[in-house]
This record gives structure tokens, sequence and C-alpha cells, in this order.
């Protein structure tokens, strides 16, 4: 769906940092300053929108997860039903140290998890003592908590897309080090040198928020529904082929008779 400009300025994407605090680097999509704080150029915002979504969808039509990471107040609820909506990993908690450059290791900790549940499903979690009961649950919530949301991440993402990416530097430094594609919301006090895919925008109303994340959401829904549809294309084509020799044999038995 195309961006209007009018939309975004309704939800306030366009209100920048004050302008002491501004990155310089910022600079290109600044459009003015109005009592002291910097206004966002919308028009490259939703240029920019697009080439992210573009980009976007194309990843997710390749198959490969984009992780979502977003642990400020305003932004947590809003990341986990958009990324949850598309079946996306999400990371709204601390961001675990060593996430993605040590992604071995927090696998190990998203199986431990599967084995608790499996420990309560064949009734090995009941022979536990009251107290070893107790841990075993703290451990489980903990873990639901903090890697939850990426337990079905089975290999390093396609793509990182974070809202603010100030706060979210150690996720930014990990992805940068795999060169795993940094997209982002990036507000006029933050440097957007450090991402790949830059949207210019207010990053910290979640009215801004929502509306930013509704199209990256939609444009990954895209891909997936254009992955989706060359499955059963191939799978069509697949038993076709399938199905041709054998009617080759049946008419060749028709013919002999």
């Amino acid at each position: 769906m195309a961006v209007e400009v009018k939309e975004l300025l309704e939800a306030g994407v366009h209100f920048g940092h004050l302008t002491r605090k501004w990155d310089p680097n910022m600079a290109p999509y600044v459009y003015m300053e109005r009592n002291g704080i910097h206004i966002i150029n919308l028009y490259k915002t939703a240029a920019k929108i697009d080439e992210a979504g573009a980009a976007l969808a194309k990843i997710a039509a390749s198959g490969r997860k984009i992780l979502f990471v977003a642990t400020k107040k305003q932004a947590k609820d809003i990341v986990a039903e958009k990324a949850g909506s598309i079946n996306m990993p999400y990371i709204t908690e601390r961001w675990p140290g060593g996430m993605l450059t040590n992604f071995v290791t927090i696998r190990k900790a998203v199986k431990k998890m599967a084995s608790i549940d499996r420990m309560k499903k064949d009734g090995t979690f009941n022979t536990l003592s009251k107290k070893e009961r107790l841990q075993v649950d703290r451990l489980r919530a903990k873990l639901e908590k903090n890697l939850g949301s990426i337990s079905d991440m089975t290999r390093l993402p396609g793509a990182l897309f974070v809202v603010d990416i100030k706060r979210e530097h150690i996720a930014i430094k990990e992805a940068q080090k795999l060169n795993i594609p940094i997209f982002a919301m990036v507000d006029t006090n933050s440097d957007p040198r450090q991402v790949d895919y830059v949207i210019p925008a207010n990053d910290d109303a979640s009215k801004s928020i929502d509306k930013i994340l509704s199209h990256v959401a939609s444009s990954i829904a895209g891909g997936l529904a254009e992955r989706k549809a060359d499955k059963e294309a191939a799978a069509s084509a697949d038993a076709k082929a399938k199905a041709a020799p054998a009617k080759k044999e049946v008419v060749a038995a028709e013919e002999e008779e």
C-alpha cells in the first residue's frame, strides 16, 4: 500500500528532537526547525518506507526471518503485535548480549525451554521435589520472557528491524559484525550511517511507531504471500509433471489392447 504523507503527518511522524540534541548526519532528512524542534521531511520518510518495504518483502519472500528489536516502553506492545501478526521473531525485553554473535548459546537456552516443556508433558516434572519444580518453573518463566518470541528462529535472521538505534546500539553492533542488513526508524538525534535502510521518523511517540510498523508489516506480509503462491505453483507443476508419465503409460496400454 502506498504511503500517504498526510497519514504520517496525522501520526506525528514528523516531530524530531530538540535542535540542540540533533545528529548533523540527519541533516538530509530535516525539513525545518520549529520552536526549537527539528521537523522531519515526510516526503523523504514516505519514499524511505517504500524502499525499505520492497527490500523487506524480498527477504520475507526468500524464506528468511526478520528480527524486530524494540525494548522502549512505548514500542514494546506495538512491535509484539505487528511482528506476531506476520509470524516474525522479536525482542521487546532486554537485548540478550551475544544474541546474534553467540547465537549457538542462545539456541541452547531456547532448547532448554523446549526440554522443560517436554518434562511437563511426559510426567518427569512431577517426579521432582516441590523446591526443584519451583526452580524449573522460575527458569521457564524467565526464558519465556526473554526468548519466547524467538523460539521459532532456528538460524540467524535475514535482517534486523530496530526502533531507536541509540537505545539498541548493542543489537546494531552485533548485526554490523555479521553483515546482517539493518532497517530502522531513525530520529533526528541518531546517526543514520549505522543503518542500511533508514526510515527518518519520530521513534518516541506510539502513534508514529504504530504507523511505520503497520506499513512495514504489510510489506512483509506481501512477501510472505508471494512465497506461499510460488510454493503452491511449484507444487502444482510438480504434481502435473508426475501425473504426465502415468497418463502416457495408460494411453500406451490402451493402444496395445
